[in-house]
């Protein structure tokens, strides 16, 4: 067994889990939506999880991806990537909400989470944060784009809270006004936003701790000790 960096190997402090200062702002939260229709189900969707997080006490923002281009077909100084990145920032908790597609997220929806880096110079925009993943179906019920939000979000290092919603035949769960009937996939959407609310709550004072890892303090170590080297030649 190699032995491990004494420096970077440290013990859990518990402090730090279990009394941090609490923030005093409301918590921000972004959602995103996977369709640019006119009447895109995976907005309306998105629209009553904000209502929903308002009256839980959070600050919402929703990013309209209609005009942002695809993945590497434009530089990342256009506005909508720069507009999306400055939102994902400014959260401390997401909600992705993406039709299903031909069994799978949108196109719509994935560029979004392409065009967030895992890293922003030395600030690592999605980690830490907690997220919360929904979808819509034309037809029955399906978990196939949630999966697939699932995978994403772990690889994006965010803290995806173990409650999901699929709404089936989201066409027949709108009113004439575009605001969402009582149902069961109503109340398993305000569900997910107590739950993503608690979550975000219970960690977001914490976020920077949980994620400190061993290996990248021991990376970091290595790093600033060649350059301290490389200085003394």
């Amino acid at each position: 067994m190699p032995n491990m960096d004494a420096e970077s190997f440290q013990a859990i402090d518990e402090t730090k889990l279990l009394a941090p200062e609490p923030m005093n702002h409301a918590p921000r939260i972004l959602l995103l939506y996977g369709s640019v229709r006119p009447r895109s189900f995976s907005r309306l969707v998105s629209e009553e999880a904000a209502r929903i997080l308002n009256r839980f006490g959070a600050e919402t923002r929703t990013f309209n991806p209609s005009g942002l281009p695809l993945p590497d077909d434009a530089d990342v100084s256009h506005p909508k990537v720069q507009e999306l990145r400055e939102l994902v920032q400014w959260a401390e908790g997401m909600v992705w909400c993406s039709p299903e597609r031909h069994g799978a997220m949108t196109g719509v929806m994935k560029s979004q989470i392409d065009w967030i880096p895992l890293a922003l110079g030395s600030v690592r925009p999605t980690q830490g944060k907690t997220l919360a993943v929904m979808q819509v179906s034309g037809g029955s019920q399906s978990f196939n784009a949630v999966n697939q939000l699932r995978v994403l979000g772990r690889w994006m290092r965010c803290i995806t809270i173990p409650n999901q919603s699929s709404v089936a035949k989201a066409f027949t769960e709108f009113d004439e006004h575009d605001r969402m009937k009582p149902s069961s996939y109503y109340d398993r959407i305000v569900d997910v936003m107590e739950e993503l609310m608690k979550f975000t709550l219970l960690t977001r004072e914490r976020a920077d701790y949980l994620v400190d890892r061993y290996s990248e303090r021991k990376e970091t170590a290595e790093e600033l000790s060649k350059r301290v080297n490389l200085r003394s030649i």
